[in-house]
């Protein structure tokens, strides 16, 4: 199933009103005590409070403005950390309550942080570039381990690896395997790309566009016909399009 960043715009918006409600009533509730310290002094908190309330307001109209346009309107890298630091640790304890999965919230974070990153409009050379897929899209019965390096591949065609290492291979790009996180960040320190593209499930897709920030992250979910971890399955067609839409 593709998933859609509506999703993830709407418990966006449900939690920017749930925290302009928690700062009303932060000003509400002592109002009658700091009348008594100072008259004026509730007018001065109201207005605090208002100002924080607008900004809540503005930032949420803007991530959905520049989400709906795909066009870099205002700030968009420091919404991202926004959406990434502060937003998705709140949204993902509102759908618990609500009794969404978060498969689901992450599926449609991935969607907004990919329109975020895609409204920035980049142009990133070949060499600026990294691939970087989970071991799990090799076949697990194969004799050849590509972790260490994706150039012994046989291209048999019987996985996806073999796809990918050719348009790697075609366009100039790095392109690596990781077996885990750790292996990942430490790639992505040693090839210290300008832009990701990342293939993975939802959870390690989620870590990884966090861990990463502010570099910049295109997230691709797995397919996973065989459960998770075992022969999982990528749209090779969609990793080319990431690169076509980047490229100079």
């Amino acid at each position: 199933m593709k998933p859609r960043k509506r999703l993830f715009v709407a418990l966006m918006g449900v939690t920017c009103l749930l925290i302009v409600g928690i700062i009303y009533l932060g000003w509400w509730i002592p109002t009658k005590g700091l009348t008594n310290i100072h008259p004026d002094l509730p007018g001065y908190v109201g207005f605090t409070f208002a100002t924080l309330s607008g900004l809540a307001i503005l930032g949420t109209f803007l991530l959905i403005l520049t989400t709906a346009l795909g066009k870099d309107i205002f700030f968009t890298r420091f919404m991202r950390l926004v959406v990434i630091k502060f937003l998705l640790p709140a949204i993902e304890l509102l759908g618990r309550l609500l009794g969404i999965s978060k498969d689901t919230i992450r599926q449609s974070f991935v969607a907004m942080n990919n329109s975020l990153v895609e409204s920035q409009k980049l142009s990133v050379k070949p060499d600026r570039i990294l691939i970087l897929l989970p071991h799990c899209l090799q076949l697990f019965d194969c004799d050849i381990k590509v972790t260490g390096g994706i150039e012994k591949c046989a291209r048999c065609g019987k996985c996806d690896i073999s796809g990918l290492a050719g348009i790697a291979e075609k366009l100039d790009i790095a392109i690596s395997v990781a077996t885990g996180g750790t292996l990942a960040r430490k790639v992505i320190v040693e090839k210290r790309p300008k832009l990701v593209i990342a293939v993975a499930c939802e959870r390690d897709l989620t870590s990884g566009i966090k861990d990463c920030y502010p570099l910049p992250v295109i997230g691709i979910l797995n397919d996973r016909p065989n459960g998770p971890c075992f022969n999982t399955m990528v749209d090779v067609a969609k990793i080319e399009q990431a690169l076509l839409s980047v490229l100079p």
